[in-house]
């Protein structure tokens, strides 16, 4: 049995690292892991919200794309392609490097993540299926400098208060 107290004190103590590494060692999904965050790390809206989200995505110009399979970590530097949907799916079109087709109802979660990640600030927005997996995340992009860019770290603030207050008045 996972000693999810444990898990939540060692995050309350120290939330950097590979959160797919911390869920592994403590035998927990990756959401698990996600959601053991402190409150002040994370915020949680249904992931009805998929596509609308997207759609908010498309403006920030080139991100980093993350897919943690485990054994692969594929991380594409790419602006997110607009998505129309179709047969079930979000189908992902454009010049963009990142293309392909997503269920439309294959997330059950999505966390803004405002964390330290190796002591530097990092912001992401993860998309999370019902088995626990994360279904790939979107980072703030960093400069040459190895900062977040500021355009976009603003609009992922302004993001993540927009569906929260959403969320907050869709549950009341």
């Amino acid at each position: 049995m996972p000693d999810l107290e444990a898990l939540r004190s060692q995050l309350a103590e120290n939330p950097d690292g590979v959160i797919e590494q911390i869920a592994k060692a403590y035998g927990v999904t990756t959401h698990t892991a996600t959601k053991a965050l402190p409150a002040k790390h994370r915020t949680c809206v249904p992931g009805t919200y998929l596509a609308d989200l997207l759609e908010d995505l498309i403006g920030w110009g080139e991100v980093m794309l993350i897919i943690n399979l485990g054994s692969l970590i594929a991380e594409i530097k790419t602006a997110i392609p607009a998505a129309t949907p179709g047969r079930g799916y979000l189908n992902f079109h454009g010049e963009a490097p990142f293309g392909g087709h997503l269920k439309e109802d294959a997330c059950s979660e999505i966390i803004f993540i405002d964390r330290p990640f190796f002591g530097r600030r990092s912001l992401s927005v993860q998309f999370f299926e019902d088995t626990g997996n994360c279904l790939f995340k979107v980072f703030v992009r960093r400069d040459e400098d190895k900062e977040l860019v500021a355009e976009q770290a603003a609009k992922f603030d302004a993001l993540r208060l927009r569906y929260s207050k959403a969320a907050t008045q869709a549950r009341a």
